[in-house]
Order: C-alpha cells, then sequence, then structure tokens
C-alpha cells in the first residue's frame, strides 16, 4: 500500500491496516522485524537466519523502505519497482516469512519525522521483540537514512502519545545491526554469530530469485552480465550462487570467535556459514541468556 494512503488512514482514525502490517498471533513466539533500505537489503542481511527461526515458528518480517525504482541499469520507475516487489515476495515465501515493500522512491529517502512515524508504527504493529538494521556508517544515502530511522524509533516505539493511533510498545525490543565491513568511525562487532549451514542450501535457492539484482547486477550491472543463451546464464547463476556462499563463508571467518562463544570450541570451530549481529546501544539491553533465548539454535 502506498505509505500516503497508509498515512490518511491513520490520520483518519479509520483503524484499517494492511494485511501486511497486521501483528501475528499472541502464540509465546518471537516476533523479528528486519529492516533494509532496497527490496534485497533485508533479504541478504537476514535470510539465513530467518528461515532458521521461521522453522522454530517464530514471526518474521523483512521490510524494505523504498520500492528499488531506480535500482536497476536498463530499467526504472513503476515496471522495475513492481519487479522487484514480486522478486522479494517470492523470497518471502520460500523463506516463510512476510515481507513488506514501502512506497517511497528509491533514492530519496531522507530521515524525516513522516518517515519516523512510518517506521515507528511498523515496529508497534508486529509487537517486534528484535529489530534488525544495517548500521549508519554506510556507503549508500538511503542504507544510512534507513538506520537513523530505525535508531531514532528505537525509543519511540515506548511513548504512548508519539503515533497514538497505534498502541505504544510495553517493552522496547532488542535493536540489533547487520554485519558490515565498514571501519570508520568504528568497526562492527559481533555480539552474536549464528551459524546457518543447516539452512545455506535453500537460503541460496531464494535469494537467487532476485534476478534483477544479482544475475543482472542491479544499478552497476551493464549488457551481457545475463547472456541470453541457457548455458551462458547457468554459468552466471553458478558463479552469484558462489559469490553468496562465500559472502557467508567469510562471515563465519571473521565471527569465528562468538561462534565459539555461541556453540562452544569443537562446534564453533566448524561451522563453515554465518551471519552476525551487533547490539545497539539504543533499546533494551539483553543479557547473553537474553540473547541465547532469541537466537535459540
Amino acid at each position: 500500500m502506498n505509505t500516503r494512503i497508509l498515512n490518511l488512514l491513520v490520520a483518519g482514525g479509520l483503524g484499517v491496516l494492511p494485511a501486511a502490517a497486521q501483528a501475528p498471533p499472541e502464540d509465546g513466539k518471537l516476533r523479528i522485524i528486519i529492516f533494509g533500505a532496497h527490496p534485497d537489503d533485508a533479504e541478504y542481511r537476514g535470510a539465513g537466519v530467518a528461515m532458521k527461526w521461521a522453522r522454530m515458528g517464530h514471526h518474521v518480517k523483512l521490510v524494505s523502505t523504498t520500492n528499488g525504482d531506480i535500482g536497476h541499469w536498463q530499467m526504472a520507475g513503476g515496471p522495475l519497482a513492481e519487479r522487484r516487489r514480486k522478486e522479494v515476495m517470492e523470497v518471502g515465501r520460500r523463506l516463510g516469512v512476510a515481507t513488506e515493500v514501502i512506497d517511497i522512491h528509491d533514492g530519496e529517502i531522507l530521515p524525516t519525522l513522516e518517515n519516523r512515524k512510518i517506521i515507528t508504527r511498523l515496529i508497534r504493529q508486529w509487537n517486534a521483540d528484535i529489530v534488525i538494521a544495517n548500521r549508519p556508517n554506510d556507503y549508500h544515502p538511503d542504507h544510512r537514512y534507513t538506520s537513523m530511522l530505525v535508531q531514532d524509533s528505537a525509543y519511540m516505539v515506548t511513548v504512548p502519545f508519539f503515533c497514538p493511533d497505534v498502541p505504544a510498545l510495553k517493552k522496547n525490543p532488542v535493536f540489533l545491526y547487520a554485519s558490515d565491513e565498514f571501519q570508520r568511525p568504528n568497526p562492527f562487532r559481533a555480539d552474536v554469530a549464528v551459524s546457518i549451514d543447516d539452512v545455506i542450501e535453500p537460503t541460496l535457492d531464494a535469494l537467487l530469485v532476485m534476478e534483477s539484482q544479482i544475475h543482472e547486477g542491479g544499478a552497476n550491472g551493464y549488457a551481457g552480465l545475463f547472456p541470453e543463451d541457457p548455458a551462458g546464464r547457468q554459468r552466471r547463476r553458478d558463479e552469484v550462487r558462489r559469490e553468496l556462499a562465500k559472502r557467508y563463508a567469510e562471515s563465519a571467518d571473521s565471527y569465528r570467535d562468538a561462534l565459539v562463544k555461541f556453540y562452544g570450541e569443537e562446534r564453533g570451530r566448524k561451522i563453515r556459514y554465518a551471519q552476525g549481529f551487533e547490539v545497539c546501544e539504543y533499546g533494551r539491553q539483553p543479557s547473553g541468556e537474553e540473547l541465547k533465548r532469541m537466537f535459540p539454535f
């Protein structure tokens, strides 16, 4: 649903929310919401662990804060936005999670009050226990501002008279950063590392659905990158699958100490693929035992 329409519905007191925004049932399971700036970011950062949570019956939602409508070298506008929306909806279906794409133009999201309210409402509507986003030190302005908006919501989700149309959360979620390799002003620190060895193949299968970004190269692609002939296309698919697997393998090597901490020396040393997360200073600060309950793998 267009965010302008959503805001009008909320402001008008109609209490009408799109199906994707409705909270999961009160069943004692965890509720996790993962934010990314574009229709592929939350998927890259959360796919493996999201599938593990979903397989255990926990409730996971992936949100893109823009519609991705300029993220391709050859096409743009509404057709690209719809193509990317369909891609991530299929990724979500394969992972067993909910997916929502906010209708803000790619390259144009800003840390405004209006957008802060959108993010705050989404976190409240999901009744989140865990909120995940990228860190704010990032090369892309949409990434930076999405992270800032999530950070700016970290306290406001508990304030009753901010966005009073959606009930404030009684318990502040734990806010986490997904991993990255940026070093300034400070490098990523893995407070949690999760093995995704058991889901790596279906995770890669799901991510490879995003052909516009992975196979065709997104905004930095070019003609011939994803050839027309079947053999050439298969070579490209095999190449990007190896690169994606390598990314998660490098995370396992980078966050080996955290893996050993959570899985023990023998098992932690053997893990091949992993994802790491850092606890944000905003939001609730979990104990080590609580982190283990939130990542019950």
